[in-house]
């Protein structure tokens, strides 16, 4: 007895000159092989995609709950693209390893004779505009965030519509009292602030 088999259930290398095999329908969260196209899974065929990060369980949140997930979904940026840093070390200057009255500090050296001004082979590199970052990333906190001032509650709220690309940081001369001032303000506001416990007290003696 022959059984016509339905096409979401044949393996990949039967329907390998078509597109429309796709019993995951999402690889996204699938682990990639090296070298090879489609999921590590592509060689039996998915019966529902595949996701970690999924709850086994469908209970509705409640609405406490919701609100916290939501209010920690505003703290994520919007995008968190990879940071490439093309160089991490430090440029040094030219013989300060050799003479202590010379410091490690970056000069560009400007000699007629200079080995290095001159670019030859063996030699320290010099700072170029190949090592600049991506603009993309450029400035980008490994949060996902871009650092923004603030002195006030009032430069605080210029970021009430771009708080999922931009985080707060309370400057250094900003007194206690304003600091947790700006501290509630932020967190009614779903803004991201890198140094909330900066000179505050978790418990106030009184």
């Amino acid at each position: 007895m022959i059984f016509d088999t339905p096409s979401s259930l044949l393996s990949p290398r039967s329907t390998a000159g078509t597109r429309s095999w796709d019993p995951g329908g999402d690889h996204r969260h699938c682990r990639k092989l090296p070298g090879k196209r489609g999921c590590a899974y592509s060689r039996r065929p998915l019966l529902f995609p595949i996701n970690p990060r999924a709850s086994l369980s469908s209970s509705p949140l409640s609405t406490e709950d919701s609100h916290t997930a939501d209010t920690m979904a505003a703290l994520r940026p919007l995008v968190k693209p990879k940071i490439v840093k093309k160089r991490t070390k430090k440029f040094i200057r030219h013989q300060s390893d050799r003479y202590v009255k010379i410091a490690k500090n970056w000069r560009k050296p400007r000699g007629i004779d200079n080995r290095v001004r001159r670019r030859f082979k063996g030699q320290i590199l010099m700072p170029n505009i190949g090592y600049g970052s991506n603009k993309k990333t450029k400035h980008m906190l490994p949060s996902g965030f871009r650092k923004f001032l603030v002195h006030n509650i009032k430069e605080l709220e210029v970021l009430m519509m771009s708080n999922r690309t931009h985080c707060a940081e309370i400057a250094h001369n900003v007194s206690s009292k304003n600091r947790k001032l700006i501290v509630e303000r932020a967190a009614q506001l779903a803004i991201k602030i890198t140094n909330p416990n900066a000179r505050l007290r978790s418990e106030e003696n009184e």
